[in-house]
């Protein structure tokens, strides 16, 4: 089968590109799954350089998202023919991927696709898609409702970013978008961004410990100076969810959002999280959360296309999601 592989060549240095490989065959209680679509997200571009947090086993076949049908399964729970997806765990990681025809994974990984999206629809959602709409999920269990004010969303032009202002726009809140990309601004206002903010204006505004009260709730996706900054924004008994770390993987901040506004920090995992709780999100992105600017996000590419894509998205340069046909 064809597969996009990363090989090990010599002390920190790595190649990648299409090689055929052997087609995986089950083991107990696994599943072989015949892939459509897969999705490249930026722990992909990664593992595609060889970063030793991601992966630490090679040659290795990239891709922690991947949608097909059961290929094959000694699994009890599903049978030839049926539709599934799988995004996280060790997927991708060092277990190979989703960019490949075929891939096998233990059946506890595994969830069923809506009858009511794609293929390639839940593919453009993919990790990024569920970890949007999980930190969805945590402003409204929170209590964090439209009427109460606008949601800043950080990073927004990246995948999380770019959903999470789609479903929010959708279920009825006002979005408000920071971006690096001053050329992007009307793609934000397009998917349903109220207002866009640059980034460096963003902080060199939030100088003061404390801002005013502005937000009555966050979705930040790439971490460092830009959360720490939005954390001073956001009103009384607000909530910031906290997904990623582009920016920086350290927050240099204080405690005055926490003890004068009861303001709430809630991290957000995609990966382990339970597959109960993946289920229940891709139910709802495929039904009330489903958004109606999904192919403004969208970019279709091929496996012959990964590697250059991995150079965008490890830049910063991309925009969206970048979804891989395989067959």
């Amino acid at each position: 089968m064809k597969a996009f592989l990363v090989e090990k060549v010599g002390d920190r240095e790595f190649v990648s590109g299409i090689k055929e490989v052997s087609t995986p065959k089950c083991g107990e209680n696994e599943v072989v799954i015949k892939v459509s679509y897969s999705s490249l997200n930026y722990k992909d571009a990664l593992s595609s350089v060889g970063n030793p947090g991601v992966t630490r086993n090679f040659p290795h076949v990239t891709g922690i998202d991947v949608a097909g049908t059961i290929h094959e399964s000694t699994s009890h729970i599903f049978t030839k023919g049926e539709r599934v997806l799988v995004t996280g765990y060790d997927m991708g990681m060092n277990t190979d991927g989703g960019h490949a025809q075929f891939v096998k994974v233990p059946a506890s990984w595994v969830a069923r696709i809506p009858d009511s999206i794609t293929d390639k629809e839940i593919m453009t959602f993919g990790t990024a898609g569920l970890t949007a709409a999980l930190s969805v999920q945590e402003l409204l269990l929170n209590g964090v409702k439209p009427e109460n004010g606008e949601i800043l969303v950080t990073g927004a032009t990246g995948g999380v970013g770019s959903i999470a202002v789609s479903i929010l726009n959708k279920i009825g809140y006002k979005v408000v978008a920071i971006s690096g990309k001053e050329n992007k601004i009307d793609y934000l206002k397009k998917i349903g961004a109220s207002e866009v903010i640059l980034r460096d204006t963003f902080n060199e505004e939030a100088k003061k410990p404390m801002m005013g009260e502005k937000y009555a709730g966050v979705i930040d996706t790439v971490g460092g100076e830009i959360l720490a900054n939005a954390l001073k924004y956001i009103k009384y008994d607000g909530v910031a969810t906290c997904c990623g770390l582009t920016s920086s993987h350290e927050l240099n901040t204080n405690v005055f959002p926490f003890i004068l506004r009861g303001v709430r920090l809630i991290g957000i995992d995609s990966v382990e999280c339970k597959l109960e709780k993946k289920q229940a999100a891709w139910e709802k992105i495929a039904s009330k959360w489903k958004i109606d600017t999904l192919s403004s996000i969208t970019n279709e590419i091929t496996l012959e296309e990964v590697s250059k894509a991995y150079t965008q998205l490890l830049e910063g340069s991309a925009v969206g999601r970048y979804v891989v046909k395989i067959s």
